[in-house]
This record gives structure tokens, C-alpha cells and sequence, in this order.
């Protein structure tokens, strides 16, 4: 099942993508839509018109999600070829709602960057409550997948040992188009899926979700021993390599250049950057 966000005339709404197009569900988001013990269930019986996918206007596909969770250096193959040990443990940081932006629209650049950067990332997408998550806890708190592009400033990410500050800026990271449930995806709850980035219509990164050092299960584990997960929360699971910032020279997004970040069986973000 494929689930979505789009705008109406009358505000967001929650909708299932089907071969007609998104039939609407009653509920504003998929993130209001996952707090219903019976999600799957009313998402998967609801019946209407459908809107057609070519209308369609997303939104980010959980537009305020109560906890953005990201991870670094997490591609096996990126790491080994940076020369640098395999993590121990995930590496992890946040982002916050107001960074979310929908899957067509425009990544803002901000004026105090001038080093934009691209990070194409497969993105959990939580479903159940969990704390201190067992395995099957986390495979069962998985309600879905989507796709991120983790913008970064680099110039402000690198002013500190902290990344924060250059991980959130305002109206700059994609989330969508839709959520993948599970079953509907090779490896299941650890997906195996091709994943890649063009900026321009030039490939600036390629890999497989295969290549995970911490698979999504492991990550839902990890991050639920901290914290409490609930429905709407996503975690980024990282990014592979080909980023512009480790380019020579580095190169990074300017005014006008497109973004396509794409994943097998979920879909793609097709978004413009703009000055701000």
C-alpha cells in the first residue's frame, strides 16, 4: 500500500495511491492517519473518487513528525572507501518539521550558505508506539518507507563537532512523495532497493539500501532505547557517497539547479532549488 499527503482546496489530506490515482481518507496526514491503532485497515478499505496522480500536490508525506531522526556515515561501501572503520554504533542527530518541504517543491537556499549539499536517503517511517523496542517490536513498529533528501549546509554543519545547525535550515528537505508499507518491497522491513541522486540530470550518487551498516530494524531498536517512537516519526538512515561536498573541487547547489532523488518501488523527489 502506498500512502500520501496532498494539498486540496480545503487543506491537507491523507490518500492511498491506487492505479486510478489517490483516493482521499479521512484524515488531515499519513501522521494523523498512523496515531489510529486501525490505520491499515481504514487506509486500505476506503473507497471515493479518485484524485489523478497527475494532479496530485504533495506535501512532505508526514508534514510535522513528532521526532526527525538522521544518521551518518551509514553505507558500508562509502565508509570503506573514505579509509575510516566501520561504526560501532549509529550515528545519530535530528531535524526539525519546519525543514520538511513537499516532494515538488522548491529547496530554498538559503543566503548565509553558499555550500548546499544533497543527501539521498531511504526513510523509515514509524507506525506503533515502542520503548526499548525487541526485534520484533522494531519490525513490527515499522509502518512503512519513504524517501528523504537530507539537504545540508555544510559550511554551518562543519562550524562545530555538532551538525545540527547545519542539518535544519527552513523549507530545504524533501520527504515523500508517498510511504511503501512493507510488503509491498523486497526485504521487507530491510528493503533492499536501489537508490540515486541526480542533480542536473547528472548521476552524483548510486547504491543500494542493501549496503546499510545499521539496517532499518536495527536503527528503530537503537533510537527506541533512547527514546520514545511513535506513529509519525521518520529516521533518515543515511546517505551514500557522491555528495558534492567530498567532490574535488566541491560542488554544491546553486539558484535553478534540479534535484531528483529516487528510490526503487517508492518513487521520486523532483525539486528546484531557489534562493531564498
Amino acid at each position: 500500500m502506498k500512502l500520501a499527503t496532498v494539498r486540496t482546496d480545503e487543506g491537507t489530506r491523507a490518500a492511498r495511491l491506487t492505479d486510478d490515482g489517490h483516493v482521499l481518507l479521512d484524515a488531515p496526514d499519513v501522521g494523523a492517519l498512523l496515531a489510529r491503532d486501525d490505520w491499515a485497515d481504514v487506509a486500505a478499505s476506503a473507497r471515493g473518487q479518485a484524485l489523478p496522480v497527475a494532479e496530485a500536490v504533495f506535501a512532505p508525506v508526514v508534514p510535522r513528525p513528532g521526532k526527525i531522526l538522521c544518521v551518518g556515515l551509514n553505507y558500508r561501501p562509502h565508509i570503506l572507501e573514505m579509509g575510516r572503520d566501520l561504526p560501532e554504533h549509529p550515528t545519530l542527530f535530528a531535524k526539525f518539521a519546519d525543514a520538511l518541504i513537499g516532494a515538488r517543491d522548491d529547496i530554498l537556499l538559503p543566503p548565509e550558505s553558499s555550500a548546499v549539499d544533497w543527501e539521498a536517503e531511504l526513510t523509515v517511517v514509524i507506525g506503533r508506539t515502542v520503548r526499548r523496542a525487541t526485534e520484533e517490536e522494531a519490525e513490527r513498529a515499522i509502518a512503512g518507507f519513504t524517501i528523504m533528501n537530507d539537504v545540508s549546509m555544510r559550511d554551518w554543519q562543519f562550524r562545530t563537532k555538532e551538525w545540527l545547525q547545519g542539518k535544519t535550515f527552513d523549507s530545504s528537505t524533501p520527504l515523500g512523495p508517498v510511504m511503501v508499507t512493507p510488503d509491498e518491497l523486497p526485504g521487507g522491513v530491510r528493503p533492499a532497493l536501489s537508490l540515486g541522486c541526480r542533480v542536473d540530470g547528472e548521476v552524483m550518487q548510486k547504491a543500494n539500501t542493501s549496503d546499510l551498516v545499521f539496517d532499518p530494524v536495527t536503527l528503530v531498536r537503537y533510537a527506541s532505547t533512547i527514546i520514545t517512537l511513535r506513529p509519525g516519526d521518520v529516521i533518515a538512515t543515511g546517505t551514500p557517497g557522491g555528495v558534492g561536498h567530498a567532490r574535488k573541487p566541491p560542488r554544491y547547489l546553486t539558484d535553478g539547479a534540479t534535484v531528483v532523488t529516487e528510490i526503487e518501488g517508492i518513487g521520486r523527489l523532483e525539486n528546484t532549488a531557489r534562493t531564498a
